[in-house]
């Protein structure tokens, strides 16, 4: 659920329970890790706090699908900072009983949230075997959305392959590479003149030959090379 439609549930729930909302804590990064800021800062408080309090949740899932985050949240429950856990869509009460089951729901989010990341490792894998690009196109391609790769554009294509042509006949240092691919039209998107380091990634980028490279290990695209190897090669030395 979108964090609209979570407050929006909560908000209910809270009257139907007469649950006074003392402060509401948003935070839109993702739970999977430690170290967001907004958690952080309610842990704070609760520390802080001279008295007990509650807090009201979706899911035991909003709180940590981490180790780190649901040991803390179990931990203050353990010194009595958190008196009440209340989720609309699971029971909680801080006896043995309660806890242990809150510790499973913490442990099934971790599993769902690691496995999920394995299914999307295993899938991006399988994309790079059939040697699909897996992100933005880079400069002389654009992205097709109907086959899900990429295909070499109309117009930056040829200046691609004319600044390795010309860099492989030593017409060019990286600062003189630049101001050329400038006089074509190739700028930042702020649209001043492309980084020495821009032009370098571009002319070492082995993409342009119908490679991609992820993670240390090659793999033949399925897609259209602008060039051969030897101008690459030519560039390279």
């Amino acid at each position: 659920m979108s964090i609209e439609a979570q407050l929006s549930e909560l908000e209910e729930y809270a009257k139907r329970e007469k649950i006074d909302i003392a402060e509401r804590f948003i935070e839109s990064k993702s739970a999977k890790a430690p170290g967001r800021p907004v958690f952080n800062r309610m842990v704070e408080k609760i520390y802080a706090s001279g008295e007990p309090v509650g807090i009201l949740a979706w899911h035991p899932d909003r709180l940590a699908r981490n180790s780190v985050d649901g040991g803390q949240v179990i931990y203050l429950i353990d010194i009595q900072k958190i008196a009440a856990l209340r989720f609309p869509t699971f029971w909680f009460e801080p006896t043995p009983q309660g806890l242990f089951m809150l510790q499973v729901a913490f442990g099934q989010s971790k599993y769902y949230s690691d496995n999920l990341s394995e299914n999307v490792k295993r899938g991006m894998r399988q994309k790079l075997r059939r040697g699909e690009w897996l992100n933005i196109a880079p400069v002389g391609y654009v992205n097709n959305p109907k086959t899900r790769n990429i295909e070499p554009d109309s117009v930056k294509a040829k200046i691609i392959q004319k600044i390795f042509e010309e860099f492989a006949e030593g017409k060019h240092s990286l600062e003189s590479a630049r101001h050329r691919l400038g006089f074509f039209g190739l700028v930042s998107r702020s649209g001043t003149l492309l980084g020495k380091s821009a032009v370098q990634r571009i002319l070492t980028n082995p993409v342009y030959i119908g490679l991609i490279v992820s993670n240390g290990e090659t793999f033949q695209g399925s897609f259209e090379p602008l060039f051969g190897n030897e101008l690459f090669e030519a560039v390279q030395e």
